[in-house]
């Protein structure tokens, strides 16, 4: 488990896309003559183009490709992209508009930058200069190879895991407490596998064992380049290791998603007993965690009384494997030269963008390719960018923020979020089937909501973290400097100014634990919202994302926090019961959505159920708010389309996407959200407005009998 943060209960709205882009008149977007020019997006005159409209398609069939087939037709994925729609169009914006100021940055006299200036130039050409990288070859890594070889003993090797910039099978990080949301505490778990789930290693099929054997591959290139005798041999036994780990320690994704499951508040003194005679004490004492008083476990397997209680059925049961305690006794039953093998496999593959390029295109031709089936990796000057984001990104985005986010598109944001918390406060006053009780708590909790829109005030300067032109330097710094800034947080108040987005990040979420939802300034443009886009099309898709994160907050999992954000239940049992059978509903809807392989292959509704609660109730949310927002107007008729029309439109253009196949196997295993088709048509299809809007009779394929649509919030 590399060393990242540990932020429990953050719900985003997108997760893991590869990178930014949009078409919006920016000089410095224009590709390099070498690159491949990106698709654009036309928006018309009040933010759809109605020319993009596929009129052979019935929208009660296929509602997305109704939308987005068009477009999806006359804009095939870039090369350098596993998918690409809306999202990325606006990140690759976001790219270019950093580019932009750091290419005045890297134009200027060295002499004339100010010292913040020039750690971000020193960052950005330090990460570019693939010459300098390969002239260095290994050296730079060497000191650090060298001391995961030297670690011959695991008492040893455990230092290193404890340490910022070594992966470990076993560790955690810092976050507010999620019972007691006063309070920072340590988030203890396991880690370790290099494949993205368990269900690469337990997959028996064709293309399960294909990749298997390319992974195999990739470890035996990595092991030759560390210098083992056998490689291909090293690689197997590291292979069996993560095997291992698969069968006997991972759990099942979509039961972690349980919070009332992930949670187990142990001691020094327990969690040592739970050691059972691995070395813990050098990874604490490492970490900075020696001292702290609570470590909260995340994969524990419960007792049978704390399953029942829980209401765990064998076949859930049956998903949880051993967790940490099994780790620990796995770790110690493994041949130290193993866990050495395994320290310097991830060690190379955590840097390898940052060693020379041999390293890099191994990693991007299992990963990219094989993994995501992405032909060409992305342009490196991208690369740069991102990577300076990620070890300099707020003072980066002190600079977005003064030349890219108008102070209006906030002021905007603040009257649509005002309107969406009108839209849920009236939604709960409405339900059937929830007592007062959990009414006044539902209140209570939508009455102490956060919003944060566009930056926040006291953007980070990352004081004392030094940057060189050393890139491999650089990493290491930055995870040492983010990992006491991490720590400083213990014993300390609770930061509620932090952020866990950039400005220029395209995304948003919901933090459970703090009961507050993100926006950040970068998202904050077309498709999602325009200051003179017509209100429907600004409610169907920024609305619509608001909502999505409003509703994070009564999901299955989020509504389990309160108004304070403290993991507890402020449901009654039969309100509870009632909540969920809605949810179980859902899950049997999206399950129904198979894809690949002549309908084998099916989305995970279990898996994807707080999203999709997330969907169908922000948009149900948005529409509501947009109600609010035109009552008493005369809505006009645009192009032919009504309001409601155009609402629905913005929603699916939002979703406008296409993938490889390759990836969207991936995405069907490891992503809790739906692909973005049933982000489309498996929302409207439960919503009864739509069905008005666009006259959905029986006789359309998404029809759903007013008895079957689900209706949340």
């Amino acid at each position: 488990m590399s060393k990242t943060f540990f932020t429990a209960g953050v719900s985003a709205i997108v997760l893991a896309f590869a990178a930014p882009a949009i078409a919006q008149d920016t000089a410095s977007a224009a590709p390099a003559a070498e690159e491949t020019p990106l698709p654009t997006m036309e928006f018309g005159d009040w933010g759809f183009d109605p020319a993009s409209l596929s009129q052979d398609i019935d929208p009660g069939d296929d509602f997305f490709a109704y939308a987005n087939q068009k477009w999806l037709d006359a804009n095939p994925l870039p090369p350098e992209f596993s998918r690409f729609g809306a999202f990325n169009l606006l990140r690759e914006k976001s790219t270019a508009d950093v580019q932009a100021l750091i290419n005045e940055l890297t134009s200027k006299d060295p002499a004339a930058l100010t010292a913040n200036e020039k750690r971000i130039v020193d960052a950005y050409n330090a990460y570019l200069d693939t010459d300098a990288i390969n002239a260095a070859g290994l050296a730079p890594a060497q000191p650090y190879l060298d001391e995961i070889k030297g670690a011959d003993t695991l008492a040893s090797l455990a230092v290193l895991w404890g340490t910022p910039g070594y992966a470990s099978p076993i560790g955690g990080g810092v976050s507010v407490d999620a019972k007691e949301p006063t309070r920072y505490s340590v988030y203890f778990g396991s880690g370790g596998l290099g494949l993205p789930d368990r269900d690469y290693y337990l997959d028996e099929t064709e293309k399960g064992r294909d990749i298997q054997a390319k992974y195999r591959d990739y470890l035996t290139f990595l092991m030759t380049e560390a210098g083992f005798g056998d490689p291909a041999a090293m690689a197997q036994a590291v292979y069996d290791f993560e095997d291992s780990i698969a069968r006997k320690v991972s759990w099942d994704r979509a039961t972690r998603r349980n919070r009332d499951l992930t949670y187990t508040a142990l001691s020094p003194d327990e969690l040592t007993e739970l050691a059972d005679g691995f070395p813990l004490a050098p990874v604490l004492a490492a970490s900075g965690f020696d001292a702290t008083d609570r470590f909260i476990v995340g994969d524990i397997p419960p007792s049978a009384e704390r399953a029942a209680e829980l209401g765990l059925d064998e076949a859930t049961l049956a998903k949880i494997g051993g967790g940490t305690p099994a780790m620990f006794e796995l770790l110690q039953d493994t041949p130290i030269e193993v866990l050495q093998a395994w320290t310097l496999k991830e060690f190379l593959t955590d840097n390898a963008s940052i060693l020379p390029t041999r390293f890099d295109d191994a990693n991007f031709a299992f990963y990219g390719t094989t993994l995501s089936g992405t032909p060409e990796q992305r342009p490196r000057w991208k690369r740069a960018i991102a990577a300076t984001e990620g070890q300099l990104g707020e003072l980066v985005g002190a600079s977005y923020v003064e030349r890219y986010f108008p102070p209006e598109n906030k002021a905007a944001m603040d009257e649509l979020v005002a309107n969406l918390r009108i839209a849920m406060g009236q939604s709960i006053d409405e339900i059937a089937w929830m007592s007062e009780a959990t009414k006044e708590e539902a209140r209570a909790k939508l009455d102490s909501f956060t919003p944060k829109i566009g930056y926040r005030d006291n953007l980070d300067t990352y004081e004392g973290l030094e940057i060189t032109t050393n890139p491999l330097a650089n990493r290491m710094a930055v995870a040492e400097w983010n990992w006491q800034d991490n720590l400083e947080k213990l014993g300390g108040p609770i930061d509620r100014t932090e952020w866990f987005m950039l400005p220029q990040t395209v995304n948003a979420y919901y933090y459970s634990t703090l009961n507050e939802i993100v926006f950040p300034a970068a998202i904050l443009q077309q498709p999602f919202f325009g200051l003179s886009a017509d209100p429907a099309v600004n409610y169907g898709a920024i609305g619509g994302v608001i909502g999505h994160e409003i509703g994070h907050g009564f999901d299955d999992q989020g509504s389990k926090s309160d108004a304070a954000g403290a993991l507890r239940n402020w449901w009654t049992d039969a309100d509870r019961q009632a909540f969920d059978e809605r949810g179980d509903a859902l899950v049997e809807q999206y399950n129904a959505f198979c894809p690949l392989d002549d309908g084998e292959t099916c989305v995970n509704g279990r898996l994807t159920l707080g999203e999709n609660i997330g969907d169908l109730g922000g948009l149900s949310l948005a529409y509501r708010a947009y109600k609010i927002a035109t009552e008493g107007q005369d809505v006009p008729v645009i192009d032919g389309l009504t309001g409601d029309q155009r609402f629905f439109l913005a929603w699916a253009q939002v979703w406008r996407s296409q993938q490889r196949e390759e990836n969207y196997r991936n995405r069907l295993r490891t992503d809790s959200h739906s692909p973005e088709e049933f982000r489309t048509n498996g929302v409207v299809r439960n919503m009864d407005a739509w069905y008005e809007a666009f006259g959905v009779t029986p006789e359309d394929d998404l029809y759903l009998p007013p008895e079957e649509r689900i209706s949340i919030w």
